[in-house]
């Protein structure tokens, strides 16, 4: 099967004019008339996902995150995008990003499923898609009312993370039991999430499940109400790996997919 087949599919269901005018998705490496019997997907392209592409003996490599963000002006083994650029071209890897086009139509959704959040809607719309409002994140209802400490365990365990950042529980515990507010209303947003938070207090929103929050957005949120639990940047956008080897496969007969290794990009010691 050509590369173009692949992602003239993918890009049916998550088109390039859904993606942020920052951004870079798309087939950034490699031929279009490629023919591919393998693709390896990952969170990124670093040397250990592409060392297990390589592995793999894949044709495409599928990542979330773009390999290219900006102009590269040389590319060799100086540096290690060179490297990584090399190592793709000497393998015939042609190289593939899904980013804020699947954030838009994609990540939103799964975030909202990994949840079980119901009533779910759209927190920050950017885009109309076949008449459909799109756009970045979630808020809907817990499947229960929670304290804060079940909410944040219940998003650590449904993300399958060793940990999450809860902002604002020792205040939270440090108030009798029977006056603290049960967490029943939750806003989600893969990957960076900060730029969510005016958004998620405007919907009502009791918590913002999100990554990369830094501390003073945590506490500015806690001033005005809003709990954050911080899942981080990888824990929540790594379902995309199992999400699209899954996809890939039943959009795709003929081709062999595999997924990267799940691993925490960091140690807490």
């Amino acid at each position: 099967m050509r590369c173009e087949e692949i992602l003239t599919r993918l890009e049916h269901e998550y088109p390039l004019s859904c993606q942020e005018d920052w951004d870079n998705s798309g087939l950034l490496i490699g031929r279009r008339n490629r023919q591919v019997r393998r693709v390896f997907v990952a969170l990124d392209v670093t040397e250990d996902t592409l060392r297990q592409a390589v592995d793999f003996g894949a044709d495409l490599m599928i990542t979330h995150h773009p390999l290219l963000f900006h102009s590269v002006r040389q590319i060799t083994d100086d540096t290690f995008i060179g490297r990584r650029i090399m190592t793709l071209i000497e393998n015939d890897i042609s190289c593939y990003a899904m980013h804020t086009n699947f954030d838009v139509a994609g990540m939103a959704e799964l975030n909202e499923a990994q949840l079980a959040l119901e009533e779910a809607y759209v927190l920050q719309v950017t885009t109309e898609n076949e008449g459909v409002e799109e756009g970045l994140g979630r808020v809907g209802f817990l499947p229960r009312e929670m304290l804060l400490s079940e909410a944040a365990e219940y998003v650590r365990r449904q993300f399958s993370l060793p940990a999450v950042r809860c902002y604002g529980l020792s205040e939270y515990q440090s108030i009798p039991e029977e006056e603290r507010i049960r967490i029943v209303k939750a806003a989600v947003c893969g990957g960076s999430g900060k730029s969510m938070v005016e958004r998620a207090i405007e919907e009502g929103a009791q918590i913002l499940v999100t990554g990369d929050i830094d501390y003073h957005t945590a506490i500015d949120a806690l001033a005005r109400g809003l709990y954050i639990i911080d899942a981080g940047h990888y824990g929540t956008e790594c379902g995309f790996i199992d999400f699209m080897v899954r996809k890939l496969d039943r959009l795709f007969e003929d081709i062999e997919v595999k997924g990267a290794r799940v691993q925490q990009p960091f140690t807490v010691v």
